[in-house]
């Protein structure tokens, strides 16, 4: 048997009716861009999110880059980040010229809540703390920290679409929740696809403005602004993942439940849930010791894995005049060597599963 890591065209015909209809729908109507399907997803992710405003654009990148513009984040300001995480959350604070403070991770995979408060200067601007893996971080404890030194919270959302913390959405909890649509994720569009999501009015304003040219009226630019436009097909293609988005992720979960329960070779170590948290399982990572041995491993007997994320953004090549060790952040280190992403997505069969833990079982 062979396992794909991730296969988009069973997700894709699960409802492929309806993709299929509503590319068709755009392609008729002959308008492209900033048209009626990208209206229509904007108010239905904000009703969806219980906010006031979704600003769609073009890439979850961007989100993370305009929302902390929109925050006048500029040089010589200062954002917490995690140590480990994706470098997109990274460059979204030096596209606006800003320096990262990395804090490392804990026992969850998360950023360090404990760790933030030592990392704060007066230079600090905000905390962007990044809910990975589709596990929302401790985000009462975090927003408690915003507040006490009036800082902005900037939520990167881009693997936590549905997830919960107390309750409440990730996304909701800051000033700005910044999103990505790309196609693996649990909404997922057919292409790159991002938005923020906001309950202020000004805030959301500005985004919209930086997202087209910092116009409102064609021709008169009333801000320096960027091309970040959703375009409709893509819109299109999110509002029907939207309808379907608790099916997908009650499919993860059941997965994530097999591998929970199923995987019992002690080699193996899958990183705790935090009690307070719904996770929706963006991927289900593990972690092992000699990982490219049991990767091999996988692979020899058909299985395809991902590494969720081999190389730190404070140790990645671009960003290398910062000066950082590997050690510098032990835990970060530790899952960059270690992590291991197994097959999880709506549309794959039960029997894949149980095949891939009868083989990690077997190592």
């Amino acid at each position: 048997m062979v396992v794909q890591s991730v296969v988009l065209k069973r997700t894709f015909e699960l409802y492929k009716e309806e993709y299929e209809e509503a590319a068709l729908r755009v392609l008729n109507s002959g308008w492209y861009i900033l048209g009626r399907e990208m209206a229509e997803f904007e108010e239905k992710f904000a009703a969806y999110m219980g906010v006031k405003h979704c600003v769609a654009l073009n890439s979850g990148t961007d989100a993370l880059i305009l929302a902390l513009r929109a925050l006048e984040i500029q040089p010589g300001d200062e954002v917490i980040v995690p140590a480990g995480t994706y470098i997109a959350s990274v460059i979204g604070v030096t596209e606006n010229g800003g320096t990262p403070v990395f804090v490392d991770m804990d026992a969850y995979m998360e950023i360090n809540v404990d760790a933030i408060e030592a990392k704060i200067t007066e230079k600090t601007k905000a905390i962007l703390p990044v809910h990975l893996f589709g596990q929302c971080s401790q985000m009462d404890r975090i927003k408690e920290v915003a507040k006490k030194y009036n800082l902005w919270l900037v939520e990167d959302c881009a693997q936590c679409h549905g997830s919960e913390f107390d309750g409440q959405l990730a996304g909701t909890f800051g000033d700005i929740g910044c999103f990505s649509f790309y196609p693996t994720k649990p909404l997922g569009a057919m292409g790159d696809a991002g938005a923020i999501i906001t309950n202020d009015d000004a805030l959301a304003g500005r985004v919209r403005l930086l997202r087209n040219y910092g116009s409102k009226i064609k021709y008169h630019n009333e801000i320096r602004g960027v091309n970040s436009r959703m375009d409709e097909i893509q819109a299109a293609m999110l509002k029907v993942g939207l309808k379907h988005i608790e099916e997908g992720i009650e499919s993860r979960r059941r997965q994530a439940q097999m591998y929970m329960e199923g995987i019992k070779n002690p080699k193996i170590m899958i990183p705790p849930v935090h009690q307070n948290v719904y996770h929706v399982y963006h991927l289900f990572p593990i972690l092992a010791k000699n990982r490219e041995k049991f990767q091999e491993y996988l692979s020899q007997n058909g299985i395809v894995t991902q590494v969720h994320y081999p190389i730190p953004p404070y140790v990645a090549d671009c960003y290398k005049d910062w000066g950082y060790a590997w050690s510098d952040f032990p835990n970060a280190q530790r899952y960059a060597k270690q992590e291991l992403s197994l097959p999880i997505y709506a549309g794959l069969p039960d029997e894949e599963v149980k095949y891939v833990i009868d083989v990690i079982n077997r190592y």
